[in-house]
């Protein structure tokens, strides 16, 4: 598919801005050891075959958010692939495939309630319930729930300091 030598420039300049925090999103769904990165192949899998789709689709997304397309196609296909990654390391490992889905959400990425049900084809309420059941496992264990999803993000949807 051509999408022209100024979409590519559009695209490149998309990831090179984005796809940190993009692998980052993928190695807590993935709940692969984070350091370095690098070493984390499921993740950046998920990462690679989310941005490939958003490249297919870059020309509808005009007007719309690239990066909210490409964590949805992220988290898209962690939810088809997620029992693969059942368990895992750290935290979040302790937690199935759809809650640690619905905490990289609500809790990382600061996604409301609302969007994160209709992102997963869930009740609203089912949203809650699953990441009450996940806060609460994250945090029976002392100190478990500090950082288990890295730094929270306030209101705005904005990492708090």
């Amino acid at each position: 598919m051509d999408h022209g030598p100024g979409a590519y420039t559009e695209f490149e300049a998309f990831v090179a801005g984005a796809a940190g925090r993009l692998l980052r999103v993928a190695i807590l769904l993935t709940a692969e050891p984070a350091t370095p990165p690098s070493e984390a192949p499921a993740a950046r899998g998920l990462l690679g075959d989310a941005l490939a789709r958003t490249y297919a689709n870059w020309r509808r997304l005009r007007g719309d958010d690239p990066y909210d397309h490409t964590r949805q196609e992220l988290c898209a296909a962690f939810a088809r692939t997620g029992r693969r990654h059942h368990g895992g390391s750290g935290v979040l490992g302790r937690l199935g495939p759809l809650e640690r889905l619905v905490v990289v959400l609500r809790l990382y990425e600061g996604v409301a309630e609302e969007v994160t049900a209709a992102q997963l084809g869930l009740a609203p309420e089912r949203v809650r319930a699953l990441c009450g059941r996940a806060v609460a496992e994250l945090g029976s264990r002392p100190g478990a729930a500090a950082g288990a999803a890295g730094a929270r993000p306030d209101a705005r949807g904005k990492e708090a300091a």
